[in-house]
């Protein structure tokens, strides 16, 4: 069967990384890593190392930092030190392009919305206290952050448990009504990070994505396989004779090169909602949210 004869499904349900995406922290981030190398006197962080930095577990991120770092300081110190920037640099954080118009846009759609970001409860709140209207969007309970403990070790981006969980805090609204649930076929995760984008094939969704100008030319010529989820290192796992939905993964596989199911973005401005069959101003099937405002 071929992905023309094949379309993904229309989208019920939106489900969207945080930082580099909906925010500016990822600038932030190498911000404050690059004070730190400095202060050692190494390099700035190079785009072919924070490349795989993004969307992964703080644990997972440091781990692959520090091998290519090699900080004469200890992990414990470097951590303090980071911390400390953070908390200097986080409570300025911007929306970026298109976001929110883009969120006050879905906010009166039928789509569903949820939030899944590794960022740890402390480091969001940094991030997004002073952004409230932005984020009203997403209600509390269909916030899934890096610590959730529903999420177990070792299962961050790139594993879709992330994404599956997110979207499970949406079915649970919709069971208690006896409304039809989402599959994750009629989710769409927006991301900017490559693990990330790999998460989302790997739990059988559409995805958008929309990477920092940096991490595009870092994978300029790949973008196939980026979009398909075939540039980590994913396990396999056994189908046990499951028919295979074309574009969506089985137990945690990636998706296919030009299977039609994710697509590259270089801004959110000009969302096209009616190509994924989104409709904008219909009543919504949840709680109303308070509208974002534009240029917080």
């Amino acid at each position: 069967m071929s992905p023309s004869s094949s379309p993904p499904p229309p989208i019920r349900a939106c489900l969207f990384d945080m930082d580099g995406l909906l925010i500016d922290s990822e600038d932030l981030y190498s911000i404050c890593t690059n004070a730190v190398l400095a202060e050692y006197g190494r390099p700035k962080l190079p785009w072919s190392i924070k490349a795989q930095l993004q969307g992964r577990p703080g644990p997972e991120s440091q781990r692959i930092f520090q091998e290519w770092a090699h900080l004469p300081i200890t992990p414990a110190d470097f951590t303090a030190k980071i911390s400390a920037l953070q908390r200097q640099h986080f409570p300025s954080t911007k929306p970026l392009p298109g976001v929110p118009a883009l969120l006050r846009t879905l906010s009166t759609s039928r789509a569903h919305l949820a939030l899944a970001t590794s960022s740890h409860e402390a480091n969001f709140h940094l991030k997004t206290n002073h952004l409230a209207d932005l984020f009203a969007v997403f209600a509390q309970r269909h916030r899934v952050l890096g610590d959730d403990p529903r999420i177990a070790q070792g299962r961050g981006k790139p594993a879709p448990d992330i994404y599956l969980l997110a979207l499970e805090t949406i079915n649970v609204d919709l069971r208690a009504k006896g409304a039809a649930e989402v599959r994750p076929e009629e989710c769409l995760v927006f991301e900017d990070s490559v693990p990330g984008v790999e998460s989302g094939r790997r739990a059988g969704m559409q995805v958008v994505w929309c990477p920092h100008p940096g991490l595009r030319e870092e994978y300029r010529g790949r973008e196939r396989e980026v979009l398909a989820g075939l540039t980590g290192a994913h396990v396999d796992e056994e189908v046990d004779g499951a028919e295979r939905v074309k574009g969506a993964s089985v137990k945690g596989q990636p998706g296919e090169l030009d299977d039609g199911w994710a697509r590259l973005l270089e801004t959110l401005e000009g969302f096209p909602y009616a190509s994924y069959g989104i409709e904008i101003g219909g009543e919504k099937e949840k709680e109303n949210v308070k509208p974002v405002v534009d240029g917080i």
